[in-house]
């Protein structure tokens, strides 16, 4: 029997080459999530697991033609942003999240630098998501050192992402999903605020060097869910559930940082049974 896509995710993103990142982890994480996945590339990077050799910017007019080719025909019912490079692009996105009578659910994963160290963001972009895109966000997915350069803040703790969190919910963001996976430890911690909940997540680490494109399927997965009505909080814990089984079967390719394997949702005989109760 097959299954129909439902929720439809605009992904504003850069492309991976090696498929473990960006566009095409997005593109993969939404459809294991049940969803409709379409795209609007931002960048063209050259990569592999063992990191970026190059980055092709796409020209400003067709990012935009993109999102407004897929918003007037088809329609969005989230919108995810991942790398967006600099303060041009980034400006530009979030002026055309602003043109409708609506604002849009908008999932800002605020990617900075890829799993084996490049740079993907300019200096230039960091004022940019913390003034234009951040206030219009429903969610916003920083790691640790993302959420640091945005903050100002450093982040040792639990208690430091409680407090990084917070702070960018003070930029105008909705919400706020702060992930631990940078910290030391054993046990992950991932903080999720809002306005008026703190709730903390946790999962036990895995020993394992086939993490790349963790951020994006993460994101993805839950702009998939909350496409579909998934309440926040479900989306989140069943989002997360997803990243850790594609972490722990990770097919092992590459050389590098591998990828993950993001057939996990797909393969599990539990796919679809989601808690979907109030945030409340």
């Amino acid at each position: 029997m097959t299954s129909l896509p439902q929720g439809r995710v605009l992904i504003v993103a850069g492309s991976d080459s090696g498929g473990g990142a960006g566009i095409q982890a997005d593109i993969k994480a939404v459809t294991a999530m049940g969803g409709f996945a379409m795209t609007a590339v931002t960048a063209i990077t050259v990569q592999n697991t063992l990191g970026v050799t190059g980055i092709h910017e796409v020209p400003l007019d067709i990012v935009v033609g993109q999102m407004r080719a897929v918003l007037e025909d088809i329609g969005a019912d989230v919108i995810k942003t991942g790398m967006l490079h600099n303060a041009d692009i980034v400006e530009a996105v979030a002026e055309e999240l602003s043109r409708g009578e609506e604002s849009p659910v908008l999932v800002v994963d605020p990617v900075m630098i890829a799993k084996g160290g490049a740079s993907l963001l300019e200096d230039s972009a960091v004022a940019a998501i913390r003034e234009v895109l951040i206030p219009l966000a429903t969610l916003v997915t920083p790691n640790v050192p993302e959420a640091e350069v945005l903050t100002g803040r450093k982040i040792v703790d639990v208690e430091g992402q409680k407090a990084a969190a917070d702070a960018l919910l003070g930029l105008g963001a909705e919400a706020v999903l702060l992930k631990g996976g940078h910290l030391s430890g054993d046990l992950i911690f991932d903080v999720l605020a809002t306005q008026e909940t703190i709730q903390i997540f946790s999962s036990p680490r895995i020993d394992t060097r086939h993490t790349h494109g963790t951020g994006c399927t993460l994101a993805s997965s839950i702009a998939g869910l909350l496409a579909q009505g998934v309440a926040l909080t479900a989306a989140v814990a069943a989002a997360r559930d997803y990243v850790h089984e594609a972490i722990r079967t990770a097919p092992g390719f590459g050389k590098g940082y591998g990828p993950l394997n993001f057939l996990a949702a797909v393969n599990d005989d539990d796919n679809g049974e989601i808690d979907d109760e109030d945030d409340d």
